[in-house]
């Protein structure tokens, strides 16, 4: 086998493989940007919690119409945002803070929305809703991926500047401008709509990966924010890519070998990058030479 027939053969002979790394890469290029901005807010970890979230949503949308793009993904995105509001809501009426809300209705949302999809479907099922199915994208899935990345990119592009403001100084951002809390409401619904994009091809366990992954692997070569989003875009694309070869070639589930390629690439960020732990300990007043 040589490298054309390698590298290129799978996506070029199958179309399946076509729609796969073409649903996959659209995600990257919408989801990187989210993720780096949920790094910076210090909300990696919600972006998880809002990834079980979408699940009760989902369900719904199965028992109503079965694995149907449409229903599954309205249902997905309204539990999440649904989600997300008691979440906020519970944090500003009470003393607990909004992670902590967050964990608990995730945790509620992920064993409703087994329970349900678990009524009528059978395991296969389940699975398919949990870890998704790269390698059965649709035309339909394809538009929804596609429509859910262009609304999320227009939508980043119009709240920029304050969405970079609130990860400074929320505070300050909401005593000078009455933008702080809508900013902060459309940017959770942006990263429920990631989440019910990403859900399609990566199911609700492994979607918030090629969300997070990348921009925590991009934090370690490059510091200015546009470049941030650029190279965990880019992080998430060669994921995408060679995640899918490697399924391809030792028959490995596509969804989570992109997100252990993703991984991979975090680990070699991590003692490798221009900011990760070897320069790092290089470059330290301990260790330089004199």
């Amino acid at each position: 086998m040589n490298a054309y027939e390698f590298l290129v053969g799978p996506f070029v002979q199958y179309a399946f493989m076509t729609r796969a790394l073409v649903g996959a890469m659209i995600i990257a290029v919408s989801a990187g940007p989210v993720g780096v901005f949920l790094m910076l807010r210090r909300m990696s970890l919600s972006g998880d919690a809002m990834a079980h979230a979408i699940l009760p949503g989902a369900g719904v949308g199965f028992l109503v119409a079965g694995l149907q793009v449409l229903p599954m993904t309205i249902g997905g995105f309204a539990a999440g945002l649904i989600v997300a509001v008691l979440a906020g809501l519970v944090s500003r009426l009470t003393i607990q803070r909004e992670d902590t809300s967050l964990a608990a209705f995730y945790l509620i949302s992920l064993a409703l929305g087994v329970m349900l999809v678990s009524l009528r479907g059978s395991n296969v099922d389940l699975m398919h809703v949990l870890f998704g199915t790269v390698l059965a994208l649709n035309n339909d899935a394809l538009l929804m991926i596609g429509s859910v990345a262009t609304i999320s990119l227009v939508s980043l592009a119009l709240i920029w500047r304050p969405l970079f403001a609130e990860c400074l100084d929320p505070n300050f951002l909401r005593s000078v401008s009455g933008a702080g809390q809508p900013v902060h409401l459309i940017f959770l619904a942006l990263v429920v709509l990631n989440l019910v994009g990403g859900f399609q091809a990566l199911g609700t366990l492994l979607a918030v990966g090629l969300m997070m992954l990348p921009a925590a692997a991009a934090r370690f070569w490059v510091r200015s924010l546009e470049a941030l989003c650029a190279v965990a875009v880019g992080i998430g694309l060669v994921s995408s890519y060679l995640g899918l070869l490697v399924s391809y070639h030792w028959s490995i589930p596509s969804g989570p070998a992109i997100i252990l390629v993703a991984g991979a690439i975090y680990v070699g960020s991590l003692f490798a990058g221009a900011r990760g732990v070897i320069r790092t300990r290089m470059t330290s007043p301990r260790h330089r030479i004199a």
